[in-house]
């Protein structure tokens, strides 16, 4: 799984655009948002289809890039996402983003964008 680092302008529109594109060529948002890195706007998305939503940005002219995404899958509990971060940090690893991507039978599936994608993995072991 891959996350889209999309940089876009900092105008109103900008969203709609990008939603836009991957809407009108079928590919589904599964998780979504955005902050500013200096004065730059930049939207993050998960998607369901990472070659077309690359094609539709890359035909629209859009500047992204590509982060690998570990996903995991923990109790809908308290603590639980406590625990899970405690994990990681003992491991040396930083978090750069966080996203739920669905809730069910008591369960979250949780994505995260990481510094070192082999220490996470081994940590979460």
């Amino acid at each position: 799984m891959k996350e889209f680092d999309v940089y876009v302008q900092d105008k109103p529109g900008e969203l709609a655009k990008v939603c836009e594109i991957f809407g009108n060529n079928g590919v589904n948002i599964k998780a979504i948002s955005s902050e500013r890195s200096g004065q730059k706007p930049i939207i993050r998305v998960v998607t369901d289809d990472e070659t077309t939503a690359s094609s539709a940005l890359e035909r629209s002219g859009i500047s992204y890039d590509l982060r690998e995404v570990l996903s995991i899958r923990i109790s809908d509990r308290p603590g639980e996402l406590g625990r899970t971060a405690r994990k990681l940090a003992r491991a040396m690893v930083n978090v750069d983003s966080i996203y739920i991507l669905g809730k069910d039978d008591g369960m979250t599936e949780m994505a995260f964008t990481v510094d070192n994608l082999r220490k996470a993995e081994q940590a979460l072991r």
